[in-house]
């Protein structure tokens, strides 16, 4: 049996976790204590990962738009994560981290245009 690690529920809302080959989707459950992923296959098959041991969190913002995909850096691992609430889920995120671990990360543009400069740049 799941058992949650919250005793507060901050926001609850669905959402995809991209940890295996194909997406699992499911609820989000984000509280005093840990963002959690519940998939609607098999419950059992959860994800917990308390506050404390997030490193830093982030997502792809372009103008005022935050993208629904986000990754959760941990000292376990990486996490990609994907919601229509991403923007709120960060906020709440804010909130318990602090400024200084909810990053913004390079769109695929950036990515790609930085990889050129330094494929070109003068060694």
């Amino acid at each position: 049996m799941a058992q949650s690690l919250n005793k507060v529920i901050d926001l609850q809302t669905t959402g995809t976790s991209y940890l295996s080959i194909s997406g699992k989707v499911g609820k989000f459950l984000v509280g005093d204590q840990a963002l959690e992923f519940y998939p609607d296959v098999n419950v059992e098959q959860y994800i917990q990962i308390p506050w404390s041991s997030i490193q830093q969190i982030g997502a792809n913002v372009t103008g005022r738009k935050i993208s629904r995909h986000f990754e959760v850096f941990t000292d376990q691992g990486k996490f990609l994560f994907a919601s229509k609430d991403s923007g709120a889920i960060l906020k709440i995120a804010r909130e318990k981290l602090g400024n200084d671990k909810v990053v913004k990360l390079p769109t695929l543009i950036q990515t790609i245009s930085q990889k050129f400069k330094n494929l070109f740049a003068k060694k």
